[in-house]
């Protein structure tokens, strides 16, 4: 069984790696925006779906975009990704944005604003 785990965070981390390669220098979908970053994939054991967390730098209407290009894309990125990865199946992905950076950098502003009034 432990085998099992560090299989599937290898396999986790190659999607993310090919994932982030075909996003930055194969998709040519003008909607995607030049400054995103996939932060997670989540590859199922059985290898049938994979969750593909993003994060758009940009305005909220930037990152919609985005997300509509990838799923709009996410045919070529499958094909692109069984050709790169050899796979017993290629699994179908799902994007979603991640907003936890967005969420981190406000809780850190709001910690810096309490700090300042209590001096």
């Amino acid at each position: 069984m432990r085998g099992n785990k560090s299989r599937g965070a290898r396999v986790n981390s190659d999607v993310q790696r090919v994932i982030s390669h075909i996003i930055e220098f194969e998709l040519k979908d003008p909607r995607v925006s030049s400054l995103v970053s996939v932060v997670k994939c989540d590859v199922t054991n059985d290898l049938k779906e994979c969750k593909c967390y993003i994060s758009v730098l940009g305005s909220e209407e930037d990152g919609e975009n985005t997300l509509k290009g990838l799923v709009s894309a996410s045919g070529f990125i499958r094909k692109r990704l069984a050709e790169s990865l050899n796979l017993r199946y290629t699994p179908v992905i799902e994007f979603k944005l991640d907003k936890s950076i967005e969420y981190g950098v406000m809780m850190s502003k709001k910690i810096d604003d309490i700090i300042s009034g209590d001096q």
